[in-house]
């Protein structure tokens, strides 16, 4: 596969019979050790599997031939869409050997199995069009000799009386397990890897199992083509055939469409304290960035967003941000995205892998990735923003080449940081208000340009002081880990660098945010508003959805942590009605790289980072206020939906459209 945002890497395996598999995996991210073992149970399982492995997607690189006859040969939209993605991959690509070290991985596979599926009546000697096939005896690997030997990384074997599914004791899976990209045990003199987690080899004996096998792509038959690989002239002719093609794309499903944006004349409005908002982009953060849009601009002036992606969502999620500020008429707010990685665990020589030690805590589905992605499919119903998250990109930023549009780049937080530093008037600080991780916070402090101290405060919306041993943190996912907060956890050492700053820092720690993230009680005060608005009603609809999916499913039982993150956006408007009481307290973030301490937030009497703690707020006056604040007509929506937007689309010509 090709290199991307991925911790995890996994052998692409085809199931030629029909059956259902039961999901034994569906609450949190799994394990490299599991996912391996996972594979194995499958290929072991008697199950009919052709392998396509690397190997043989390794002998079908996209060279200049296939790319430029696939530049010729876009008659249908899906044609046009492959090939825009594919030469975005070709645009972006991280050094010039884009044609020899991009392959059709995923496609040639695809191609591979409908030769299989089409040709199925002669199961005894498969033949397959696009590669030459062949059956082995293989098994997979999952740890690493001495096997037998107990480290403390095999989770299957280390500490346990009898090893876990029935494993041998000093098979092939009861050695050292790969601790992560960089594990020193894995690495030898020359820096080359030694460790084979996942290898499939090929063996004799009661570890083998007989798997059908590509091993490599077929030439094409016509040898005067420049297309050199079979598959390659079938994809472009089933891909441009008028067969079961898509009836329109984006601009003649919407002929009226126009990238129109919205930026607010405050003409001479004295605007008030600048603000910038660090969010993860769960489902919390969305309804805290509509309370940061309704607050007057005369008492805050949101001047950026900065997105953490290593919270809940992936870094493309920056979309529903730029769809929710056109609603809002906020276009002239520009979105910075962070790391998507937590501190020290990209892989320092090649960035766009690393670790997901800490991140692996983060659920998919249950909140987290694909709910979060979606905004719990709610996502759909925000009108379109023409600005989106892109990789297009440019020289003048450290590309190898344009892309088409490199205007259009999405801008890095510090970037943006840095364009927000610029443009503040003499003497003028700016006010963070941080909802999620601390990785990009930490990166604005240890930055070359040492703009911290243009900070005036930061609100932290995370983290929990334990009161008691029975007072329990939210890291559901990690069964070791009982006293840390999310935010915390899934990037501990920015937590840490945050701490042993010198920035004045508010904490709005986990306790204080369940003891107001009751939905029952906001969603009452939404409901009973004489007035509503666009912006009142796209939250009533989230939160409605968070507290039904909190009843119906265990799963979800921890929804109610998104309705406490709104605290922190409530506090910053700064109403006295809140009643609102500080504590001052001396702690430390534990950040010694153990799992179960990872996060923990460590109180002394007279050391470590002094903080201003919430202590206490008035729930009743926080759900008054969130509901008055959306419910205000002023700084309301100027798009509804995406229902009223189309409708704008599709006016007449001779209607008035909006204004750009």
């Amino acid at each position: 596969m090709p290199p991307r945002l991925v911790c995890l890497s996994s052998v692409v395996i085809l199931v030629t019979c029909s059956l259902t598999i039961p999901v034994i995996l569906m609450q949190s991210s799994i394990s490299m050790e599991t996912l391996l073992l996972l594979t194995r149970l499958v290929i072991h399982s008697g199950i009919p599997v052709t392998l396509v492995p690397l190997d043989a997607t390794n002998t079908i690189p996209i060279n200049q031939n296939f790319y430029e006859a696939f530049e010729k040969s876009q008659t249908t939209y899906e044609a046009q869409y492959c090939f825009k993605s594919l030469k975005m991959q070709h645009d972006t690509w991280f050094d010039n050997q884009f044609f020899t070290s991009y392959f059709m991985w995923d496609s040639f596979t695809s191609g591979v199995a409908v030769s299989i599926m089409q040709n199925s009546h002669n199961s005894s000697h498969p033949e397959n069009e696009f590669a030459e096939m062949a059956y082995m005896n293989i098994t997979v690997i999952t740890s690493n000799e001495p096997y037998g030997v107990s480290d403390g990384s095999n989770p299957f074997f280390d500490g346990l009386k009898a090893p876990k599914f029935n494993l041998s004791k000093n098979g092939v899976h009861s050695g050292h397990v790969q601790t992560g990209l960089r594990d020193p045990f894995c690495i030898v003199k020359n820096g080359k890897g030694k460790c084979k987690d996942g290898y499939t080899a090929e063996v004799t004996g009661p570890e083998a199992v007989t798997v059908l096998v590509a091993i490599k792509a077929k030439p094409n038959k016509d040898v005067e083509s420049p297309l050199n690989r079979e598959f390659f002239k079938s994809f472009l002719e089933v891909l441009n055939s008028p067969q079961q093609t898509g009836k329109f794309n984006f601009t003649t499903q919407f002929p009226f469409y126009k990238e129109v944006t919205y930026k607010p004349d405050f003409g001479n409005t004295k605007l008030g304290k600048p603000v910038v908002f660090d969010m993860d982009m769960s489902a919390g953060d969305f309804l805290a960035l509509l309370y940061l849009l309704k607050v007057p601009v005369e008492e805050i002036n949101l001047k950026a967003i900065l997105v953490t992606p290593t919270g809940w969502a992936n870094a493309a999620t920056i979309d529903i941000i730029y769809d929710l500020l056109h609603m809002m008429g906020r276009d002239d707010i520009p979105v910075g995205r962070g790391d998507v990685f937590a501190m020290n665990q990209s892989d320092p020589s090649f960035s766009v892998v690393g670790d997901c030690k800490n991140v692996k805590a983060v659920p998919h589905g249950a909140g987290g990735l694909l709910d979060s992605d979606t905004l719990y499919g709610l996502a759909r119903d925000l009108p379109r923003s023409p600005r989106r998250y892109t990789a297009e990109n440019s020289v003048k930023y450290g590309a190898q080449r344009d892309t088409d549009n490199p205007e259009l780049r999405q801008p890095l937080a510090l970037e943006v940081w840095d364009s927000v530093v610029k443009t503040l008037d003499p003497g003028s600080k700016v006010t963070i208000l941080t909802n999620g991780p601390l990785t990009t916070l930490a990166s604005i402090i240890l930055s070359e340009n040492n703009t911290s101290s243009l900070i005036q405060d930061v609100y932290i919306v995370g983290g929990h002081i334990s009161r008691s041993e029975n007072d329990k943190g939210n890291v559901f996912s990690i069964p070791s880990s009982e006293y840390a907060e999310f935010n915390m956890f899934l990037d501990p050492l920015a937590a840490k660098i945050v701490f042993d700053s010198s920035l004045n820092i508010t904490l709005i720690p986990l306790g204080i945010q369940q003891r107001v993230g009751y939905f029952p009680k906001i969603l009452k005060r939404l409901r009973s508003t004489k007035k509503t608005t666009p912006e009142a009603l796209f939250a009533r609809r989230l939160l409605s959805r968070l507290y039904r999916l909190q009843q119906l499913h265990h799963s979800y039982h921890h929804m109610g942590t998104f309705s406490g993150e709104l605290l922190g956006a409530v506090l910053l408007d700064g109403d006295s009605h809140l009643s609102q009481s500080f504590k001052l307290k001396h702690f430390k973030v534990f950040a010694d790289d153990i799992e179960s301490r990872d996060g923990e937030i460590l109180t002394y009497q007279n050391q470590g980072k002094l903080v201003k703690v919430l202590d206490k707020v008035n729930p009743r006056a926080y759900y008054e206020l969130f509901a008055e604040r959306l419910s205000d007509s002023k700084q309301s929506a100027v798009l509804a939906s995406f229902e009223e937007q189309k409708k704008l689309w599709q006016k007449p010509p001779n209607q008035t459209e909006p204004a750009e």
